[in-house]
């Protein structure tokens, strides 16, 4: 049966062609990287963002960090997905509660269409890393709502529609500082506060590449086969931490259960964005856009913690390499 995916047409998706004779089941935009270091005055580098389809174009919540190495969200805009403008200022979020508006610092959005509403997840400073949670419809007006889960925490992630009656939603449990250890958990919440009966999804460790720690990347991609996800795996080397991509298949009614998961990295750091920057050798995905009707993704990565690329595949090539190539 043809893979069918729960998506929208984006009919002007940004896309290359693979080139003639690559080997490889991921490939990279030639232009890279779309986003350099200072588009802003007050930056040195905007990575590991989030892209979304809005009114026609594009828009998006994006990690920005200024000369003090801090990290701040910022929105972005772009007609084509690859030529952006930033918001000069920081996104203000609204918040009755004082305790959670207290922000100490954003990082690693990811962004989600649930029903009429614009999801915002990110790293959010709380006396530690945690999952800040923020609903927006008009990209101009943002709610902050409860912090999803206690310190510490990275990488949160939900799922754009509900699984069994309930939100669902991927994070990896971490520490105060550069995590050395870290798996993927699925938690479930019947109103975006609550959230609970936690599952382990998948383990780092299968193969170096990932074997120190590994994260979700873009929201879930809906498909036939089950929940396309791409995430990081991060290797620890005598150089110090390098970060991958991978790919995985989840059980459509029971996302804690993986299908497939590739044996190895889809993309690793190779380019030289991804090999020089304030942090090197790193290629870390968290932004997706798929075509449905095609089945073409163009994929967001944050590079070398200093500059945001881009690089495509095929939903259908890339669920066969999984399947040939798996873990599981």
């Amino acid at each position: 049966m043809p893979l069918k995916i729960v998506a929208e047409p984006i009919r002007n998706l940004p896309w290359q062609d693979k080139p003639a004779g690559c080997p490889d089941v991921v490939w990279r935009y030639d232009a890279n990287p779309i986003i350099d270091r200072r588009p802003l005055p007050q930056t040195t580098g905007i990575y590991n963002s989030a892209v979304i389809p809005f009114q026609g174009a594009f828009i998006g919540v994006f990690r920005t960090e200024y000369k003090d190495r801090m990290p701040h969200l910022h929105l972005g805009r772009s007609p084509d997905g690859i030529r952006w403008t930033f918001e000069p200022k920081e996104i203000e979020f609204s918040c009755p509660d004082p305790e959670i508006a207290r922000r100490e610092y954003g990082y690693d959005p990811r962004l989600v269409r649930i029903g009429d509403d614009y999801y915002v997840l990110w790293c959010n400073g709380y006396h530690g890393p945690t999952i800040g949670l923020a609903r927006t419809r008009d990209f101009v007006h943002f709610e902050q709502m409860e912090n999803a889960v206690l310190p510490y925490n990275r990488n949160g992630v939900l799922f754009p529609r509900k699984v069994g009656g309930k939100y669902a939603m991927l994070s990896r449990p971490s520490d105060t500082g550069h995590t050395p250890f870290g798996d993927i958990f699925y938690s479930e919440s019947p109103d975006l506060v609550h959230w609970g009966r936690h599952r382990h999804v998948m383990a780092r460790g299968n193969g170096w590449w990932q074997d120190k720690k590994i994260g979700a990347g873009p929201c879930p991609i809906e498909t036939s086969e089950g929940w396309l996800l791409f995430y990081h795996g991060v290797a620890n080397t005598c150089n110090g931490f390098v970060y991958s991509t991978g790919a995985a298949l989840l059980d459509l009614d029971e996302p804690w259960k993986v299908r497939y998961r590739t044996n190895q990295a889809i993309l690793m750091p190779e380019a030289p964005y991804e090999l020089t920057g304030f942090v090197p050798n790193v290629v870390f995905p968290t932004s997706s856009l798929i075509d449905g009707p095609t089945g073409r993704i163009a994929l967001y990565c944050g590079a070398a913690d200093t500059v945001t690329s881009l690089a495509f595949c095929q939903a259908d090539e890339l669920i066969t390499f999984m399947k040939a190539n798996s873990l599981v």
